[in-house]
């Protein structure tokens, strides 16, 4: 059965907002390999390529459903941070953004009785709270390390290692 078009609005503005995060995270990899910090850069491009992953489990939920997403432009994204910490400050701010806009079309999904998309947003709601938790982690790290350069080069070791989920 099709999404009502309440619905199907909020989840086309909801893939634009997982693609235009991929998008950020991706900046944030670019700007972190600029500055040599290859173990940060890469803590971005997992988190890019997440993003997008994002984007496609709603994608392909609307099509499951039977309605065709509508693909928007994305709008511009920072891209250059004066310090990892600032990076990691705009990550958590903007996952928190993300958290309250998936928690705004649940209740949408709640307010339409669509309970098909109850479900699959449930996925987004613990998904949130590990990217909140994840980006949280690290500023607790950049801030004990309060810009030391040994602690920088050992938190961009251990980023180094992260991979895909």
């Amino acid at each position: 059965m099709k999404l009502n078009k309440k619905l199907e609005e909020a989840l086309n503005a909801q893939i634009n907002a997982e693609l235009w995060s991929a998008y950020l995270y991706l900046a944030m990899s670019a700007d972190f390999s600029a500055k040599g910090l290859g173990g940060f850069a890469n803590w971005m491009f997992v988190q890019f390529n997440e993003e997008q992953e994002h984007a496609m489990k709603i994608f392909n939920y609307m099509v499951q459903r039977g309605n065709k997403p509508d693909l928007r432009p994305i709008a511009k994204v920072e891209k250059t941070w004066k310090t990892p910490l600032d990076a990691f400050k705009s990550t958590l701010k903007h996952e928190i953004e993300v958290t309250k806009m998936i928690n705004d079309l649940y209740a949408l999904a709640v307010e339409e009785k669509d309970y098909a998309t109850q479900s699959m947003l449930k996925w987004f709601i613990d998904e949130q709270v590990e990217e909140e938790e994840q980006a949280q982690e690290i500023i607790d790290s950049l801030t004990l390390i309060n810009g030391d350069g040994v602690g920088i080069y050992q938190l961009d070791k251990k980023l180094s290692k992260r991979e895909q989920d």
